[in-house]
């Protein structure tokens, strides 16, 4: 039976949230605002109108499969279609997130995710699914299959790369600071093996966030990032300058998840102790702030957003 459509008030409560995973994409909120009251027909066309824009396509999804009824509109829309691929991987999706949440059994939302790769075999998507759930309930060598298959399929995905990186930064986490920790070097390899213009230079920066989440958790390094030195130091300030030259160089204003980058570049200069640069950068994100990395190691995101922007912006 299908689930009943949401109380009337929820779409302005939503709208009323700052942290919004569908970023800037409008289409994306449209569909999602359909999908929570059942009308997955305009699910149906975003996803045909994305194609093969994988970075687009794995972000549209994961942002869609969030929804609460998700699962249930999916399977909606398989039996009206039992061959659409897309269902197949929404729902997929879909059932790793209420894995996720306690609310499914992860070895369904596995074999959901399997029988959606095999029907879309070219679609990184369904990897990056498997990749979500391993990341949270699986071993490490699950976590490094599921990205070697998303990887093998789209080299510079930027989802399954942001993953993989958070995933390697935990790895010895209470060894305390270590410059070569294996996570430098697999952001490093990964920015260095991207076309010119791809995101993934911003990866070391990321990487770089991750760790010291990581560390600040385990009492290696202070809980206030503006008080720590995790960023001041020479491989650091080396990092950053050559993410943010980068930046200045090849801004993607058309990537899907191009905010997210903005955030962890801006928090690393804000926090490296380059106002203006910061700020250039606050002036971009605008509105569109994302919990990581203002919630690292555990603050609370949006009040350290904005104090840091306001910093930056002189507004303070």
């Amino acid at each position: 039976m299908s689930p009943p459509p949401p109380a009337l008030g929820r779409g302005r409560k939503r709208a009323a949230q700052v942290f919004d995973e569908a970023l800037d994409d409008a289409e994306l909120a449209a569909a999602r605002s359909a999908l929570a009251q059942g009308r997955w027909q305009s699910a149906r066309s975003l996803l045909a109108h994305t194609g093969d824009e994988w970075d687009r396509r794995g972000h549209r999804i994961t942002v869609l499969a969030k929804e609460t009824y998700c699962a249930a509109w999916a399977r909606e829309w398989l039996l009206a279609e039992p061959d659409a691929a897309d269902a197949a991987v929404l729902l997929a999706l879909a059932l790793v997130h209420r894995a996720l949440r306690g609310k499914e059994k992860p070895d369904r939302a596995r074999e959901a995710c399997r029988g959606a790769a095999s029907r879309a075999p070219d679609d990184p998507t369904p990897w990056l699914g498997l990749l979500l759930l391993e990341r949270s309930l699986g071993a490490d060598d699950d976590v490094t299959r599921a990205f070697e298959q998303v990887r093998g399929r789209y080299a510079d995905h930027h989802h399954a790369h942001h993953l993989m990186v958070a995933a390697l930064a935990e790895r010895g986490g209470g060894e305390g600071p270590d410059p070569l920790h294996e996570v430098y070097d697999f952001a490093n390899w990964a920015a260095e093996q991207a076309p010119a213009d791809s995101p993934l230079a911003i990866l070391p920066v990321v990487a770089h966030a991750e760790r010291y989440r990581v560390l600040a958790a385990g009492g290696h390094e202070s809980a206030d990032p503006n008080a720590s030195g995790h960023w001041v130091g020479r491989r650091a300030r080396l990092v950053m300058k050559a993410a943010f030259d980068w930046w200045l160089e090849w801004e993607q204003d058309g990537h899907p998840r191009r905010l997210i980058d903005l955030n962890f570049l801006a928090h690393a200069k804000f926090c490296e102790g380059r106002g203006a640069e910061a700020a250039a950068l606050f002036q971009r994100i605008g509105e569109h702030a994302t919990p990581a990395p203002w919630s690292y190691p555990d603050r609370a995101p949006l009040p350290a957003f904005r104090a840091a922007r306001a910093s930056a912006l002189g507004t303070a």
